[in-house]
This record gives structure tokens, C-alpha cells and sequence, in this order.
């Protein structure tokens, strides 16, 4: 008699889910948002298209959840609430990590795949921002408001505006990131000129010493 088959172990099944991200990321890259259907990706990668909806609730967030997956390859979304590092350092680091991250050529492709389709698609704008931006300003605005750290700072300044500024800062020329190719310039000029633009940060809201 052949012995049915049980449910599958958590780590194949971490497995399938892991492929599936990782196709879904691949088409969404390769054909753009609006073009890639949940029937495309359930084909390739080898899961029912039902399994989709119940995992993730549709194509948007299964997008959002390509985009947590990449963000976790350089950002620990918890490390900064309870690193006990001098601030320059951590914000240092952080700034250094988030840089790499948006610069790295499937995010480019990927920002610029969100600002072409954005219009026509708004769950994908919605899903972008909250899987990206929102993620990474909630970070800064929790870091930010610890006592040990917001007595650092400049009391008259607006807390809420900590966070995007300090994204600016590290983001620097906004429309060369889209027009020209970051992975040309040699990575320790890129860091250079990042903490010279984290310099003008910290003198704008750190207190005087």
C-alpha cells in the first residue's frame, strides 16, 4: 500500500515560498508590473495561483513582499530601537546600508518600473511606499524618538521631519540615481561624499555643543 503523502515540512515549504518571492521579483523586473499576471507567476513558479491570494492577497502584495525581502538583504528592521552605539555611528552605518540598497541596479529598475506604472496602477504605489519608504522613516522616527537620542537633538525642531530629511541627505542627487549609473562610481568616493552630506545633517539638528 502507498503511504499518502503528509503536509510538507516548514523548511520546504520556506523553500516554496522563497522561490515563489523570487520569481515573482524576476518578472516583475523583466515584464513590468501591469503586464505580469498571478496566472504568469503561478506558472513559473510552480504553486497554485489560490496560494498566492492566501499568502499574500494578490499580485500587491506579493510585489510588497518581493520589495520586505530585498530591504531584509541590507536592513535589520529592529537593530537601531536598541543599539546603544553613539549616533553618528549608527546613522553612519545605517545611511551607508540604505545607499547600497537604493542604488543596487534591480532597486533602480525597480523605482523606476513604480514611477513609470505608478499612475495606472495606484495598489502599486501603495504597495511600494509601504514596503520602502514608510518602512525606513518608521525606523528613523522610532530611533529618533528615544530619549538617549532625541536629547541630542535640536529642541525646536519638528520630529516628524527628522526622518525624510535624513533620507534626502543620504539620497543626494535625486535625478542622477535615475539618469546615470551608480555601480560606475568606485564605492569609497560614493561613502566619501555621503557622510560630507551626513555632516550638513548632523549640524542641522544636533544640538551645540
Amino acid at each position: 500500500m502507498i503511504k499518502a503523502a503528509g503536509r510538507p515540512r516548514a523548511a520546504d515549504l520556506e523553500a516554496r515560498n522563497k522561490n515563489l518571492i523570487t520569481k515573482a521579483g524576476q518578472l516583475f523586473l523583466e515584464l513590468g508590473y501591469g503586464k505580469v499576471s498571478l496566472e504568469c507567476i503561478a506558472r513559473e513558479a510552480h504553486v497554485a495561483v489560490r496560494t498566492i491570494y492566501v499568502k499574500f492577497g494578490g499580485k500587491a502584495g506579493l510585489f510588497k513582499e518581493v520589495l520586505i525581502a530585498n530591504r531584509g538583504r541590507f536592513i535589520s528592521p529592529h537593530e537601531m530601537e536598541t543599539d546603544l552605539r553613539p549616533m553618528k555611528e549608527v546613522i553612519g552605518e545605517f545611511s551607508e546600508h540604505f545607499l547600497a540598497m537604493i542604488t543596487a541596479p534591480e532597486a533602480l529598475a525597480v523605482q523606476r518600473m513604480v514611477v513609470a506604472e505608478a499612475k495606472n496602477n495606484p495598489e502599486l504605489a501603495h504597495s511600494f511606499y509601504d514596503a520602502g519608504p514608510r518602512q525606513s522613516r518608521d525606523m528613523l522616527a522610532h530611533y529618533f524618538a528615544r530619549p538617549d537620542i532625541r536629547a541630542q537633538l535640536r529642541d525646536d525642531l519638528e520630529m516628524e521631519l527628522i526622518p525624510p530629511f535624513l533620507i534626502n541627505c543620504v539620497i543626494g542627487d535625486f535625478f542622477s540615481r535615475f539618469l546615470f549609473d551608480p555601480a560606475t562610481a568606485q564605492r569609497a568616493q560614493v561613502n566619501a561624499r555621503l557622510h560630507q552630506r551626513l555632516a550638513l545633517f548632523y549640524h542641522s539638528v544636533m544640538r551645540a555643543p
